[in-house]
């Protein structure tokens, strides 16, 4: 790569992430009127019914499961999409469903999530150690590190992937799920042109069944929430907020202080300490190996 290619990279990325933030900003100042729906079940509906699906098995964090449940009206949404996939010849994959704010705090200090955001902050400021209040910034962004505007823990949003039925071959989209770097936000100029249209393809019949995009990330996709209502224009409050919910009544509580960030500033520094720390011990073991 480049110098030029660099400076480029980096700059598109600096910019997206500012576009980012400030929709941030106006999902943290969106009106919600929890409606207290339900949830209900992602993969239990696909496996009764004749649509085909995947489901992820890793873990979020730690040894935290994927929890594959939607509010329950967008349920049949999500059936629609992967019957349509299943007639492209696509099989639709859920990489993630809903996360309790617990589980998105997590996710947040995951090692491998944390580092990843922290190596781009460095890359993002030409190789220096960045304040502990640049990389909140990017963290909200990047992890929805406040309950407010992260959509999973709204039970209204999904990550995905999609399959060639015949090959079993992912549909390429410049990227794996949760990759983190300039090719992430949905029509970033560094993908392939087959790539993108792969992107496209997917993004429109995600919403033609109502499931925007979000822009900063290819893989996901929401209804029904504060970013639906802004990326369509809509100033009526959204149905779904951050949610507590219970699996075993399932009933829902809304969030009480949703603005209050899962990991606050002194945790934010905490965590840079520990990801320097063992990124030190990686750039040991490869000088001894």
């Amino acid at each position: 790569m480049t110098e030029h290619d660099d400076h480029a990279r980096r700059s598109y990325w600096t910019e997206q992430m500012e576009r980012g933030y400030e929709m941030v900003e106006q999902l943290m100042a969106f009106p919600v009127e929890e409606c207290g729906e339900a949830f209900a079940s992602i993969q239990e509906a696909a496996e009764s019914s004749s649509v085909k699906m995947l489901f992820s098995d890793s873990k979020i964090a730690g040894d935290l499961d994927r929890v594959f449940y939607l509010r329950e009206s967008l349920i049949e949404d999500v059936l629609a999409i992967a019957r349509e996939m299943n007639g492209r010849g696509w099989i639709l994959k859920i990489e993630d469903g809903y996360r309790s704010v617990e589980m998105q705090g997590a996710l947040v200090r995951k090692p491998a999530v944390f580092d990843a955001v922290l190596e781009k902050c460095i890359w993002e400021d030409g190789g220096q150690l960045p304040s502990e209040e640049f990389v909140f910034r990017r963290a909200i962004v990047m992890v929805a590190n406040l309950p407010k505007i992260g959509t999973h823990m709204s039970g209204s949003a999904i990550d995905i992937s999609v399959f060639d039925r015949d090959t079993g071959h992912e549909v390429w989209r410049g990227g794996p799920y949760l990759e983190v770097s300039e090719k992430t936000p949905m029509r970033s100029p560094f993908i392939s042109e087959a790539e993108l249209q792969n992107r496209l393809a997917i993004t429109s019949i995600m919403e033609s069944h109502g499931f925007m995009h979000f822009p900063f990330e290819f893989w996901h996709f929401n209804k029904g929430d504060a970013g639906d209502h802004i990326l369509n224009g809509k100033s009526e409050p959204a149905r779904f907020g951050a949610v507590h919910w219970n699996r075993e009544t399932n009933e829902v509580t809304p969030v009480s202080n949703p603005l209050d960030p899962l990991n606050p500033l002194t945790v934010i520094k905490q965590e840079i300490a520990a990801a320097m720390e063992r990124a030190e011990s990686r750039h040991q073991q490869a000088d001894a190996s």
